[in-house]
């Protein structure tokens, strides 16, 4: 008697967008959309239960690709079967760099194990930084039956307890679907086994993992992906906040002292004057390799944050005395100018 035929594999993509928020992401209209859908075949790669348009990640690039061409006045009947690779090609040749159309590209990570899957599902803000793919079976099955058609940035699988086998197939399958990063959120386990994991250069979360750490730990893939890509001017990898001070401003600040009992102001501004300063420098420092670039690239998002909120409590210790400080700072721009001059 022949074995049943066993279920094919799918993966689960996440997020999942609707057809309005392709629309504003792509500047299609959803009409639009929608009759492309018709006509060239180009729509939603899901459906909900109740039928509703649901675009996955590479969806929305695809469609961004598309859009941007159009804009350049390319006919659409001539490019909607075009493949992503034609597409970015098409987009060069017309000057465009690919990786500047739209929100960039997204790390690809999988996902496997039906409970970390099922934790996912409650937890989706965790994944929204990368594109995903919930792959709801054990780790053997996936190693038989897994298949991948994209390129992929990390593996991470749930495992009940740590052990060797553990560790061998999760290396195994890393090596079958190209998975360059690993991670092991695991329900039993001790120093050894954490030991094993960090020799292996794999990452290791207890399950449930914390919901930010796990965010985190995603996050760094969005980075490194940019370092990697060659952009080593570290002060273009991650989105700066702007400025709420500048020098001068922080010089009056720290001038304060004089006209209120709290020194407060003084001491917050004399803090931001050095984040600025290392922040610029943090910005500028060269690097040797790209493990330096990625250390510096965290430096200096944890200096831009730091400075950011230092500058929310400036802001709230100068609540009462705005005329003050407003003196302050033109009698500080008086005495610049006049040493210039």
């Amino acid at each position: 008697m022949n074995a049943p035929a066993r279920t094919p594999l799918t993966l689960d993509p996440r997020p999942l967008y609707g057809i309005g928020t392709v629309a504003r992401l792509t500047g299609l209209k959803p009409d639009t959309l929608r009759v492309w859908e018709r006509r060239y075949g180009l729509g939603a790669s899901h459906k909900s239960a109740t039928g509703r348009r649901q675009y996955t990640q590479s969806d929305l690039e695809h469609l961004q690709l598309i859009a941007a061409l159009v804009n350049e006045g390319a006919r659409i009947g001539e490019i909607a079967s075009a493949d992503r690779k034609t597409l970015e090609h098409l987009l060069r040749g017309r000057g465009r760099d690919p990786r500047r159309v739209g929100a960039p590209p997204k790390a690809n990570v999988v996902f496997v194990g039906e409970v970390l899957c099922e934790w996912l599902d409650e937890h989706q803000g965790c994944i929204s930084a990368v594109n995903a793919l919930l792959a709801r079976t054990s780790l053997e099955r996936a190693l038989d039956d897994l298949v991948v058609d994209t390129a992929v940035d990390m593996l991470v699988v749930h495992s009940a307890s740590l052990s060797k086998p553990q560790m061998d197939a999760v290396d195994s399958l890393a090596r079958r679907i190209g998975a360059e990063r690993q991670l092991v959120v695991y329900r039993l386990g001790n120093q050894r086994w954490m030991d094993e994991l960090a020799q292996r250069g794999c990452g290791a979360l207890e399950f449930p993992p914390d919901p930010a750490r796990l965010a985190f730990e995603l996050g760094r893939l969005g980075t490194e992906r940019d370092i990697n890509e060659g952009d080593v001017n570290l002060g273009d990898l991650i989105k700066a906040k702007p400025r709420r001070f500048d020098d001068q401003h922080l010089r009056a600040a720290s001038e304060l002292r004089s006209a209120i009992t709290c020194e407060c102001p003084r001491h917050i501004a004399n803090l931001l004057t050095a984040l600025n300063e290392f922040e610029r420098y943090s910005s500028d420092c060269s690097v040797e390799n790209w493990q330096d670039a990625a250390v510096h690239s965290c430096i200096y998002a944890y200096t831009n944050q730091a400075r950011h909120l230092m500058e929310k409590a400036l802001s709230a210790s100068l609540e009462g005395h705005e005329e003050a400080f407003e003196s302050l700072l033109i009698r500080s721009a008086a005495t610049l100018d006049k040493g210039e001059a």
